[in-house]
């Protein structure tokens, strides 16, 4: 199935970039490599990659321009690969429309896992369109606005159920403390975590066996929530 889809990888750092498409290669995907931005911007726009892996210290151009630039008209799905560790920084590039984020250094089964669940993602579109989900003995139906955990209907408040649908359609998914807000509330909002964690501390007793170890719902902390994968 992975011989399917070409990955772009865009990292100055050859023995980085070699590493990754080393890896790539023997697990059946198609393989460009670019060095630069400016390269990557028009390989991009030439090769219509399935997957981006973008280092964001990039020598000419920033990697978060590029991402920026690129969601302009494109959505190809993104996963930034970088040494930077700042949350603010993750915070941007997820904000930003990155679709993942994984810090150097990293193993390969994480990165296969990661380039696996952003090509979910990016082919949920037809499951969404569905209007139901599914994942561990969780059940979505968008369309009746119905939870369902081990076939008991969970009964869930008008916020909640919006920021529990929010985080299934983008299942895998980090999405930031403001993307979440911004979504609920509006573009204007005032970005104040405190009402959105009051909701998740809601939700997660609602759903979760144990609200201090979840199954469904996960915190990145700093960044925001992530939606259990398969």
């Amino acid at each position: 199935m992975a011989n399917k889809f070409k990955v772009l990888i865009i990292e100055d750092e050859t023995a980085i970039s070699n590493f990754i498409a080393t890896t790539l290669k023997s697990n059946g995907y198609m393989v460009l490599l670019s060095s630069s931005g400016k390269e990557a911007l028009s390989m991009i726009a030439s090769h219509c990659p399935d997957v981006i892996l973008l280092d964001l210290g990039l020598p000419d151009i920033d990697g978060l321009e590029i991402l920026k630039q690129l969601r302009k008209w494109s959505s190809i799905p993104v996963i930034i690969v970088s040494a930077r560790v700042n949350e603010e920084e993750k915070v941007e590039a997820l904000d930003a429309g990155a679709d993942d984020y994984i810090t150097k250094p990293f193993g390969t089964s994480e990165l296969l896992a990661r380039i696996r669940t952003a090509m979910r993602h990016a082919s949920q579109n037809n499951t969404i369109q569905n209007d139901k989900f599914s994942v561990k003995g969780l059940s979505i139906d968008f369309g009746k606005r119905l939870v369902i955990i081990d076939g008991k209907e969970i009964h869930l408040t008008q916020i909640e159920f919006k920021i529990v649908s929010l985080l299934a359609k983008s299942q895998g998914r980090v999405l930031t403390y403001d993307q979440i807000i911004a979504e609920l509330w509006g573009p204007y909002a005032v970005k104040d975590n405190q009402i959105l964690r009051v909701n998740m501390a809601n939700i997660r007793r609602k759903l979760e066996k144990n609200p201090a170890e979840p199954q469904y719902i996960f915190t990145e902390v700093g960044v925001g929530y992530r939606m259990v994968d398969e």
